[in-house]
């Protein structure tokens, strides 16, 4: 039996590719990071965290309109990167952590807004990781979550979810809006608007991203050829691998 936990398979999966994520298209730009931004607005007085930051999109975008923000990832590569990155920016006001979501090694009541960006859906103990979320966030504050979301028929959620490992052995799920709405309120949470936006994935920067072995990118082909027509016409496969989701804010 392998004795690893599954934080250590997202460190493995992550560690290596923190480059590639740094230089994203899909990450470093994006509808949602923009009306992020938008939505923050100038609040010089605002501490933010940035739970996941990934390659640290979110947190770049952000730190010149606010005080301060801290990037928080379970890879202590992203972590690195991220905080060489924010002084070749002269961001001096982002301060970088590492650790696990449902463990933040952090004081109650710290910091005005938090924010994750498609990282949620790698996190093995959601429920765990809101309630530290609103234990760290003050009275008052606000969380923002950006994610894939998926369907809520169960033929779809299927196949969403297993292209997702497949590609990725670190993914655990792609959570339906009704399950982020269970999930916040349990851990405190009161959900407000929701906005939904379909996104294009274009398969070969995705699977590089990741650096898919061949191996399973042919699965996922072989798996899109043999898709029903209601699966075909949702996720509007593509002969290069190409198709559609949804993610949502």
């Amino acid at each position: 039996m392998p004795e690893f936990t599954h934080e250590h398979v997202v460190n493995a999966q992550f560690g290596g590719q923190a480059e590639a994520y740094l230089k994203s298209e899909v990450h470093s730009q994006g509808k949602d990071l923009d009306q992020l931004a938008e939505l923050i607005g100038e609040q010089p007085n605002a501490i933010l965290l940035d739970m996941g930051c990934g390659g640290g999109h979110v947190s770049f975008r952000v730190a010149p309109k606010v005080k301060k923000i801290v990037a928080y990832d379970l890879s202590d590569h992203m972590v690195k990167l991220v905080e060489e990155e924010a002084v070749r920016r002269g961001l001096n006001n982002l301060a970088v952590a590492q650790g696990s979501v449902s463990e933040l090694p952090l004081p109650d009541a710290s910091f005005d807004i938090l924010i994750t960006r498609y990282s949620a859906h790698h996190w093995n103990d959601l429920r765990g990781a809101l309630l530290e979320a609103r234990r760290v966030l003050k009275p008052g504050g606000h969380l923002y979550v950006m994610d894939v979301v998926s369907p809520k028929e169960t033929l779809l959620d299927t196949w969403l979810q297993s292209l997702e490992l497949i590609r990725d052995p670190s993914h655990v799920r792609n959570r339906t809006i009704s399950e982020w709405q269970d999930n916040l309120a349990c851990a405190g949470f009161i959900p407000s608007s929701i906005e939904k936006f379909r996104l294009r994935l274009e398969f070969s920067s995705w699977t590089a991203r990741m650096n898919t072995p061949e191996e399973s990118q042919k699965t996922i082909r072989s798996l899109q050829s043999m898709a029903s027509a209601e699966v075909t016409s949702h996720f509007e496969f593509e002969a290069d691998g190409m198709y559609f989701f949804v993610a949502a804010m």
